[in-house]
């Protein structure tokens, strides 16, 4: 089941629980402690009390009174000390207690502050790291839903030399492609006079000698660069024809060796859209999803290309998400968690979910 890493008010939340960070009493008194006490009533103060309070690491239910969610986990993370006094592990618990809770009541989906980083004073970015290896970890290999709410771009620790390599890479590809069409060079005489200067184009012939352009490079690309792989025998050109984006899939899974439920969990895709796929011969997926399975798959960039192409799309270098899914491709970082946390530091969709 697929991972979100959003920013939302956490008690705007319509899930089956959100984490409440709290302290050993429930005290309902520090950051997003009171804020959830706060929207959710006075009825919730009540149970907290008879609670009887909780232990750092570990997590207790109540309900959720006037919030949308059903439940509340609450969990009292560890103050942060330096980092000497076993915090990181405290923390990891905090998290695996919030599941396991969720998985006694079997919900269906769970939603995340970071836990300690108010005023507690865990550092966020560990904080997040914290939360990430724990969350990615479970959901491999169970069924629910995790939204991780982050407010700060900062808090999100992809590594510096990682963010760089990305951060070139976008500059050498998509900045390079947006300069590229940011003039016309040579436009058909029918089309526009060659000898008027740009500044004096009017916005429609403008646009028409932009597509002008293109289509003369498209058509005057070699062959071998529009298809991607020709196939060899006349049996590959028909299975090519016929196949749809959801049989493609299916068979590249079988290909892989995975089973269905290890393909889509590394896809970060819920179970339920699976199945949709699986049952629907004609299924189109959203761009995100298609990429998703590619990436779950391991598939190199032409193999990525031809199963895009099975679903209506294409990555282009005239689109930043596309450029920085193409670096993870042709670099071979397929860790879907790691790629997701990457576009959600250059403020992109995430893939997957």
């Amino acid at each position: 089941m697929p991972l979100h890493i959003i920013r939302q008010d956490i008690v705007k939340m319509d899930c089956d629980a959100i984490v409440c960070p709290t302290d050993p009493f429930l005290s309902g008194t520090g950051g997003a402690d009171m804020m959830i006490h706060a929207a959710a009533g006075e009825e919730l103060r009540q149970e907290c009390n008879s609670v009887g309070g909780c232990v750092v690491g570990d997590a207790v239910v109540t309900g959720a009174y006037r919030l949308p969610s059903k439940y509340i986990i609450h969990t009292v993370g560890p103050i942060w000390q330096g980092g000497e006094s076993g915090e990181e592990a405290l923390l990891a618990s905090c998290y695996k207690s919030c599941l396991s809770r969720a998985k006694e009541l079997a919900l269906g989906s769970v939603a995340f502050p970071l836990i300690s980083t108010g005023t507690f004073g865990f550092p966020k970015d560990k904080a997040f790291r914290c939360a990430m290896n724990v969350l990615s970890e479970y959901l491999l290999e169970n069924d629910i839903t995790v939204y991780l709410l982050v407010y700060d771009k900062e808090a999100v620790t992809v590594s510096e030399k990682l963010m760089a390599h990305v951060a070139a890479y976008i500059d050498d590809s998509y900045v390079a492609e947006s300069k590229r069409f940011s003039y016309v060079p040579s436009v058909p005489a029918r089309s526009i006079d060659r000898q008027r200067s740009l500044r004096n184009i009017r916005a429609d012939e403008y646009k028409e000698a932009q597509q002008e352009v293109l289509f003369n490079e498209a058509v005057s690309m070699p062959m071998a660069s529009v298809c991607m792989g020709e196939p060899s025998t006349l049996e590959d050109a028909l299975r090519e024809l016929d196949e749809s984006f959801s049989q493609m899939l299916l068979r590249k899974i079988d290909e892989s060796g995975m089973t269905d439920s290890q393909c889509y969990k590394k896809a970060n895709i819920d179970r339920k859209l699976f199945s949709k796929i699986r049952s629907d011969i004609n299924y189109r997926p959203k761009k995100t999803t298609a990429i998703a399975f590619a990436i779950a798959l391991e598939l190199s960039r032409s193999e990525t290309d031809e199963l895009l192409k099975k679903a209506g799309f294409a990555l282009s270098h005239s689109n930043k998400f596309d450029v920085i899914v193409e670096y993870f491709i042709d670099n071979g970082i397929y860790d879907i968690f790691t790629i997701n946390e990457a576009l959600f530091a250059f403020d992109q969709s995430l893939i997957g979910v």
